[in-house]
């Protein structure tokens, strides 16, 4: 039977509703063309076909190749640079993830993984030292998660105003919910990954097959972490992103980095990935309750995915 959970972190109240997925489709899913490396601006060699870039990891000169991770702005950004332009002022980068157009961040290698995360921390770190009010870094993987381009990559956004989002989930932690939340997967049976930075599926999973993994340390900040918990965060995150990979075949993927802005009081804030496999769509009873409905209870979820 269909149940009420409430996910904390969020403050959403979510249904649990298993039996919705047996439900019949008869309605039709597009497809899209993919594209190949000798068209790809994010490739190697494709140097050019981008705007300079700002940061890299890797032998050679900027804007030339021998580069292992590489940054750039984003050509069509969310927040400009100019305020006679408009008031959403900040700054976009795309962060590729690796020269090789088919290398999901699934399938990374330790020490790309590592200096992946590594990358997206400091240049976190170096948008909020130059007076940024936060930065949402995150990879969208495939065009159901809204990438436009299919090569790997993640993307830093740092706007000047902080998000009322973002100030709101800090301010929910009065206590560490993602401890508490780590707590309360051990007790049901819902860790994906385990070790210093578990990864697990959370008991009130907004949507089908989420997870969410977290280093044990209480640091509000991800520009605050240290090398070694990078590391660990890094990695956990790149299995449970691998299990989706082999659980769910092909499906895109939304990863997020949720962090305490910058000059705000954090409280009990826990720095935290969430990976949000979009195996269904926000609809008219999400959209018009506020309310989410998942059809894969999270017990279901985490079997699927450890068993991966």
């Amino acid at each position: 039977m269909p149940k009420y959970r409430h996910d904390a972190i969020h403050d959403r109240r979510v249904v649990i509703a298993a039996e919705r997925s047996a439900r019949p489709y008869t309605t039709q899913t597009g497809t899209v063309a993919r594209t190949g490396p000798d068209t790809c601006p994010f490739c190697e060699q494709h140097e050019s076909e981008t705007p300079p870039e700002t940061f890299r990891v890797g032998d050679g000169e900027p804007d030339t190749p021998g580069w292992r991770v590489r940054v750039v702005p984003n050509l069509y950004p969310i927040v400009g640079t100019d305020p006679a332009a408009g008031d959403a002022t900040g700054a976009h980068e795309v962060v590729i993830l690796s020269p090789d157009h088919d290398r999901g961040f699934g399938t990374l290698s330790d020490d790309q993984a590592v200096e992946v995360f590594t990358v997206l921390r400091d240049r976190t770190r170096t948008h909020l030292d130059a007076g940024r009010a936060f930065v949402a870094a995150f990879v969208n993987h495939g065009r159901g998660a809204g990438a436009s381009i299919e090569h790997p990559h993640a993307q830093l956004v740092a706007p000047d105003a902080p998000a009322a989002d973002v100030l709101a989930m800090t301010a929910r932690f009065t206590t560490d919910l993602v401890a508490a939340e780590i707590a309360a997967a051990r007790r049901a049976d819902l860790v994906v990954v385990d070790g210093p930075a578990p990864a697990w599926c959370p008991p009130a999973s907004w949507s089908p097959y989420l997870i969410r993994v977290a280093h044990r340390s209480t640091r509000a900040r991800f520009d605050d972490a240290t090398d070694a918990e990078v590391r660990v965060v890094a990695l956990a995150t790149r299995d449970a992103v691998a299990a989706v990979d082999h659980a769910l075949p092909g499906a895109p993927y939304n990863l997020i980095v949720h962090s305490a802005p910058r000059d705000i009081p954090a409280h009990e804030m826990h720095w935290h990935v969430e990976i949000v496999p979009r195996t269904s769509v926000v609809a008219g009873f999400e959209l018009g309750s506020g309310v989410f409905a998942n059809s894969v209870a999270p017990e279901q979820a985490a079997r699927v995915l450890r068993e991966a």
